[in-house]
C-alpha cells in the first residue's frame, strides 16, 4: 500500500507532494501558499516569521545586556553603549519590514542578532 504525502499551506489547503512545485528551501515553510500545484511564499506571513526568528535570537542578547547594565550602574560606569545596543535589539524585528522580495527579507537579518539563519 502506497502512502501519500501531502503539503499543507498556511491556510490549510493541501496537495499531493509528488505533484507540487515546491520552493527551493523551507526557510519560510509556514508562509507557503498553494496556487494550483505551485507553492509560493506569502511575503507578509514570511515577514512575521522573520520577526519571530529575530525575537528568538535577540532574547539571550538582551538578557546579557540587562546584566551588563546593572553591573555598570553598580560601579557608576557609563551605560551609553549598553543602552544603544539594547535599542538596536529592540528595533531589530522591524528590519525586514521594507523588504519587497524573499531575497531582500533574508538579506535584512540585523547584524546585532548574530549570524543570519538564512
Amino acid at each position: 500500500m502506497a502512502v501519500t504525502t501531502y503539503v499543507v499551506d498556511k491556510d490549510g489547503n493541501q496537495i499531493d507532494a509528488s505533484t507540487a512545485t515546491v520552493p527551493a528551501n523551507r526557510d519560510f515553510r509556514g508562509a507557503w501558499v498553494l496556487n494550483g500545484s505551485v507553492i509560493s511564499e506569502d511575503l507578509t506571513k514570511a515577514k512575521e516569521i522573520f520577526a519571530d526568528k529575530v525575537r528568538e535570537a535577540r532574547k539571550p542578547l538582551l538578557e546579557a545586556l540587562d546584566t551588563d547594565f546593572m553591573k555598570a550602574q553598580e560601579t557608576s560606569a557609563s551605560t551609553t553603549a549598553i543602552v544603544a545596543s539594547k535599542q538596536a535589539l529592540r528595533d531589530a524585528p522591524a528590519a525586514g519590514d521594507s523588504a519587497s522580495t524573499m531575497a531582500e527579507l533574508k538579506a535584512a537579518w540585523p547584524s546585532c542578532c548574530g549570524d543570519s539563519p538564512y
